[in-house]
């Protein structure tokens, strides 16, 4: 019974400081590490049923009891370069060459003594998972690291994977986005995200690691994955 009442505890809902963070990211749009604070703060027992959908998958089934760790391979680099132009692995390695980012610098801006408490196993190797395929998630579905992307992405994702942080996320920038973004149809796109997680297949069930050496294009007729139509349009006529 103590264990019960202290998971509760520790998924209630904190909107106070859910707030203070969202503050502070508006200040900063690139403090990354407020982002997982909102998350944190807002996230409930959205990995507990995440996981759950997991049990229900055969290939989910199959990635829980190996809890494979797609982060050392994401982070190398070299085997990344020696993979063929064209394939998954290697647009990835564009995008973190480009951006001057990587998938440690996610691990970093996520850090928290409070991460991980209260949750299971299972739901610490699927959190851990859902925030190192972050950018993966940029190449497979199109979408790029400018702000309208990167709030697509959010869309696409919380619509895969229901996380009421990043719905909070999604529905404050696009209340702001009107302002930041003039005659672009924000909700258009932000909904096209939507549409395309639910015509693909659920990405947290794919053993992605396996993906990185195929060709992108294949990758994503496989993943039943639609090209974001209206969010290229809109960047094009933005250039």
């Amino acid at each position: 019974m103590q264990a019960v009442i202290s998971r509760a505890f520790e998924n209630r809902i904190r909107p106070v400081q859910a707030l203070v963070s969202v503050r502070r990211l508006i200040a900063n749009p690139d403090a990354t590490e407020e982002v997982f604070r909102i998350i944190q703060a807002l996230k409930g027992n959205s990995l507990t049923q995440a996981v759950q959908r997991l049990r229900e998958h055969a290939m989910g089934r199959i990635l829980l009891e190996s809890k494979p760790r797609i982060l050392p391979v994401l982070c190398n680099r070299s085997w990344l370069r020696d993979l063929p132009e064209g394939t998954v692995g290697r647009a990835y390695l564009a995008l973190m060459e480009q951006q001057n980012i990587s998938a440690e610098g996610l691990v970093a801006a996520s850090a928290s003594d409070a991460r991980h408490a209260g949750l299971t196993e299972d739901e610490q190797w699927l959190a851990d998972r859902l925030r190192d395929i972050h950018d993966l998630q940029h190449v497979l579905t199109g979408y790029g690291p400018d702000p309208l992307g990167e709030l697509c992405l959010l869309s696409f994702m919380t619509t895969q994977t229901y996380n009421r942080g990043i719905s909070f996320i999604v529905f404050m920038a696009c209340r702001s986005a009107r302002n930041r973004f003039p005659g672009v149809e924000v909700g258009a796109c932000v909904e096209e995200g939507a549409a395309l997680a639910r015509a693909s297949l659920w990405l947290p069930a794919q053993r992605l690691e396996d993906l990185l050496a195929e060709p992108l294009i294949d990758v994503r007729v496989r993943l039943g994955m639609p090209q974001p139509l209206r969010y290229l349009a809109t960047v094009a006529a933005q250039a």
